[in-house]
């Protein structure tokens, strides 16, 4: 029986290859030797594999937590470090990604478009829980508002870094946290 994450990760192997645009799904349903049908029953359509592919992301992080160790960190540092371990997931794969996105901005995909926007909400959500953030009211919006851009920013940043580890996107990370920190936005 092929499994949702044997599509996934075949998807993944052959868009590395092709390009995303140039992916079909009866291309991974023949590199796995199944029905059309079967890949139906894991994903209705192309852009759901995209989003296994940020939930196993999603995932990757929330499996680091509980994490003694960034509870012992301020909560500047633990936002740091849930936004690099979600990085890192996605880093194997990380030109791919930047296709994926750009596929689901194309003009015709404004569903895939307001969809996104749901993704982006409830990957910020996983990142305040992973940090172990808090804050209440006013302030929880704050801090909700400025990890959404910081989310954004760095991970626009981090889909065109190509120095080793994307060393490059750790100090932007830095830079950005650095800022926030200095305004109290963490307390």
């Amino acid at each position: 029986m092929t499994t949702r994450a044997q599509v996934l990760d075949q998807a993944l192997a052959l868009g590395h290859r092709c390009g995303w645009e140039k992916l079909s799904l009866d291309a991974v349903a023949r590199a796995l030797d199944v029905p059309l049908g079967t890949l139906y029953e894991h994903f209705p359509q192309k852009d759901d594999i995209v989003e296994a592919w940020f939930d196993r992301a999603d995932r990757a992080l929330l499996d680091q937590v509980p994490n003694p160790v960034w509870s012992s960190f301020s909560p500047r540092d633990r936002v740091e470090q849930v936004l690099l371990c979600w990085l890192d997931a996605l880093a194997p794969h990380r030109k791919l990604t930047g296709q994926m996105l750009l596929y689901k901005f194309e003009p015709g995909h404004i569903h895939l478009q307001a969809a996104g926007v749901l993704r982006v909400s409830r990957t910020v959500q996983w990142f305040r829980e992973a940090a172990e953030l808090k804050a209440t009211h006013l302030k929880r919006i704050s801090q909700e508002l400025a990890l959404t851009s910081i989310y954004l920013a760095t991970f626009s940043y981090w889909l065109r870094d190509s120095s080793t580890r994307q060393r490059k996107t750790r100090r932007f990370l830095k830079r950005q946290l650095d800022h926030s920190e200095r305004i109290g936005l963490w307390q």
